[in-house]
Formats: structure tokens, sequence, C-alpha cells
């Protein structure tokens, strides 16, 4: 008896629950409206389930065909993290949102994201603090500014692999990369060189990472929970010194040479004339180098993935990065005139970045009733752009998983099918950053190392937003000191 009274109250809660959200459906979704085709999915959960399963079997391109090829459209509507979202796809789609920032559309990040990255009393960003924050990146980023940074990624680099490949006939460079990438956005934009203080912060770093994207339940153990917690220790450690720093620049000014992020971000001002406090500052650090080492060290990781898999252009790389370290002559550091001259290995960079795109794609919010290709997206409805919408699309890049840098010879790919960062005003203010420590990294490495996957047929996942081989990439490396030029 107890059983079927059990039975007979899930049973009158479910229909509670679909006759609940059918009304609120109808509610937010006018009669006479035309929407994309689409399914919304379970109450709640939407597609999530096959969103992510998609992702973590390696292919995140087929949640996507399934339903423009169902349905015959370039758009298509679904729920995704709780949100009713329209998904843009194509070259015409990634147009769309690119050119329509903050006219029709504006920046958006899931609520969950905002919980861990932000802090409790600044719970969210106003668009005035939005634009703010995104100005000082810009400004840190801007490639003038990047120019300068060469010499220093390249001294920090040799000294990584130094430190940590030198010693080893084996290794996993997953975990290495992450390591490189997150001390060199700490010393570079923070200016912290102490290991010790490195450390505190990078520990945390995995545990706020691997709950990003998780099931947003604030229940303890859970990923989320951990990563809430992880964060809170993060901003403690960056509000400290975001304190030295302060008292530091009361006594003495920084050059406008020797301004990273940090600086600028304790200088900058709203159009109020008001400075960000020590919390703001501590949670928009925390962002930037959640998404800056992060996806740095994806992009690093498959390029060594790739290079494995493919030693003839292995070769035309070593070549190409052998004859750069002949011109230079008697200087020893790269320089930005040096990475404009390795044409063959920035192909190489761009198809890592087409075949493995580090970021997966963007959320975006309609601040309108917005009319695309005789559909309506209402307003407040998120609007969701994936790369792999035409990375891995065969009308753009032919046989898409053959891994061939020369598609990005002579004219390159067709407009806006190659958006690994973005594009318009809101592309990420780090490509240029990004696409140098990468060639760099890729030229000491070369020169000093050849290599073999342990595991051959290793796959590549594409979890908590960001593409990784699933063991980490353990790999055999062998010097070829007399290929090198030293």
């Amino acid at each position: 008896m107890d059983l079927f009274i059990c039975f007979s109250i899930l049973a009158i809660v479910a229909v509670f629950l679909l006759m609940y959200f059918s009304i609120i459906s109808n509610i937010t979704n006018p009669i006479n409206v035309k929407l994309p085709p689409g399914k919304l999915g379970w109450p709640i959960i939407g597609e999530i389930l096959d969103f992510f399963m998609s992702s973590r079997n390696g292919h995140p391109e087929r949640f996507i065909s399934n339903r423009t090829n169902n349905f015959s459209s370039d758009i298509f509507k679904t729920s995704l993290i709780g949100e009713k979202m329209a998904v843009l796809c194509g070259p015409s789609g990634n147009k769309f949102v690119f050119s329509n920032e903050n006219k029709l559309v504006k920046s958006w990040i899931p609520h969950s994201v905002q919980k861990i990255l932000l802090s409790e009393i600044n719970s969210t960003l106003g668009s005035e603090e939005m634009a703010m924050w995104r100005n000082i990146f810009f400004e840190s980023l801007k490639p003038e500014v990047v120019k300068k940074y060469i010499h220093a990624i390249d001294h920090s680099t040799k000294q990584h692999l130094e430190d940590e490949w030198a010693s080893n006939q084996t290794l996993k460079v997953h975990p290495l990369t992450k390591k490189f990438t997150f001390a060199l956005s700490c010393k570079l934009f923070l200016g912290i060189e102490d290991p010790t203080d490195m450390a505190k912060l990078a520990d945390q770093f995995v545990l706020v990472n691997a709950g990003l994207f998780s099931l947003p339940v604030d229940i303890p153990g859970t990923p989320f929970s951990n990563a809430v917690k992880a964060a809170k220790v993060i901003r403690g450690e960056l509000r400290k010194i975001v304190r030295q720093k302060r008292l530091y620049l009361s006594e003495k000014e920084d050059s406008e040479t020797s301004r990273n992020m940090l600086s600028r971000s304790l200088a900058e001002t709203n159009k109020r004339g008001k400075f960000a406090s020590d919390n703001d500052i501590a949670s928009s650090i925390l962002g930037f180098l959640v998404a800056s080492h992060e996806t740095s060290s994806s992009l690093l990781t498959n390029l060594v993935y790739y290079l494995a898999d493919n030693p003839q252009v292995y070769s035309k790389v070593l070549r190409e990065q052998n004859e750069i370290a002949k011109l230079k002559g008697a200087e020893k550091l790269l320089s930005w005139e040096d990475t404009n001259r390795m044409k063959y290995s920035r192909n190489v960079m761009n198809e890592v970045l087409r075949i493995a795109s580090p970021s997966q794609g963007f959320f975006r919010e309609a601040l309108h009733d917005i009319t695309y290709t005789n559909f309506t997206i209402p307003k407040g409805w998120k609007i969701y752009w994936s790369v792999n919408s035409t990375h891995k699309d065969p009308k753009y890049f032919p046989n898409p998983e053959k891994f061939d840098p020369t598609r990005f010879e002579g004219d390159g790919p067709v407009p806006f099918t190659f958006t690994p960062f973005g594009g318009g005003p809101r592309m990420c203010p780090g490509n240029e950053f990004a696409r140098q420590v990468v060639l760099v990294f890729m030229h000491n490495l070369v020169r000093k190392y050849s290599w073999e996957k342990l595991i051959p047929n290793e796959k590549i996942r594409f979890d908590q937003g960001l593409a990784a081989p699933v063991n980490g990439l353990p790999i055999k490396i062998k010097p070829h000191r007399d290929q090198a030029v030293e």
C-alpha cells in the first residue's frame, strides 16, 4: 500500500510539473510567433544530457549536425542549462551573431559560472562593469603589448622544457602544459614570481575547472560545490596579492611599459570615476585566469598530439623553425618578427584550432524579439553558437577529421567558417597572446625533441568546455641534439 501511495504521489508531481512547464511555455512563447524548429527536451534538464554525451564521446559536432539535418535548418531551438536557446549554425549564423553585438544580442554567462567565478558581494556584473573589465583585458592583451611579452614567453618556455621535460624519457603532456600556462599567466599578468604563491592557486584551479560546467547542485562533495569553495579560496589569495600591489603603487608608480593587468585593474575607473574594489578585481582576474591558462594548455596539448600523429607535418615545422633560428644569428630570444615568419607553423596551429578548438562555443542573450530566416527568437532567449557548426562541416572543410594544415594556405577558409576565438566586438581579447604562446612553444619544443604517443589511439574528449586527450597524453620523448640549431 505504501509503495502504491509513493507511486501515486510521484505521478501527481510529474503531471503537475508537465502542466506547469506547459503553462510557462505558453506564457513565454507568444502564440503567433514562429519559433525555430526543434525540441526543448525534458523539463528543467532540457537536452543537456545529449549535449554533454556528444562532447564526452569526442564528437560535439553531432549534437549540432543531427538537428540541422533532421530539421533541414541552420537554426534550431533547444533547452540547455535550464534556458531556452536558439542555436545559430553555419557562416551566416556566425556573421549574424558577430555583427549584432550590443544591437540585437549581448553576452551572457550561465548562472552557475557566475556563482563560481564572481564573489558573494558582487554576484553579477552590470553592462558598465563588463565594459570596464573588457577594456582592461583589451589594453593588457593588444598586439603592441603582446609584442613586449615574447622575450619573456621564450625565456619561460626554455626554462619549462629544461625543468620539466629534459630529465624525463616519458611524461604526461596535459598536466605539464597546464602548469606552464598557469605560471606564465601569473607572471605576465599579475607579476607573481614565487612558485609557492602560484602553487597555492594552481591546486584550487583544478577544482574550479572541474565544476564550471557541472550540474549546479550546491551539495557538499559535488563538483559544483567543490568549485564554489575552491574559487573562494583563490579569491582570498588574489585579494592578498591585490592589497600588496595597491600598497606598492601607493609608494611607487608603475611606468607605462611595466604595467601589467593587475596594475591596470587598480588604476582603471568606471564612468563615475569609481575604482574597482579588491573583491571585484579578484573575481575578474579569477575569471581571466580560468579562461586564459586552460584554453592555452588545451591548445598546446593538442598540438603535441597532432604532431605525433603526422610526422610529415612535424618535419616541415622543424625545418621552418631551424631556418628561423639560423636567421637570428647571435640573438637568442625570439621576437615578434620571428613569430611572423612562422607561416607554416601558424597554419599547423590553425588546423589544431579547427579540429580541436579549446572553446566549443559561446552564449548570447536576445535583447529584442529577433527575426532570423523567417523564425522568431523571443526576447530573453539565449543564443548559442558553436565553432563545430562550421569547423567540422564537410561543406567548408572537406574530410573534416583529416589533419591538413594546407587548408589555410592561399586565401584560406570561407569567411565566418573559422572562428576559434569568436568574432566581431566580442572576439576573445586573448587570441593573439594565445597564438604567440603556441608559436614560441612550438619553436622550442620541435627543435629539442621528437616524440611518440604511448597510447596510439588515445581519444580527444571535449569535456568541461575544453578539448583534451582523455588520459592527459602520455608520450615518450627523444632529444635530437644534432638536428636543432643551438
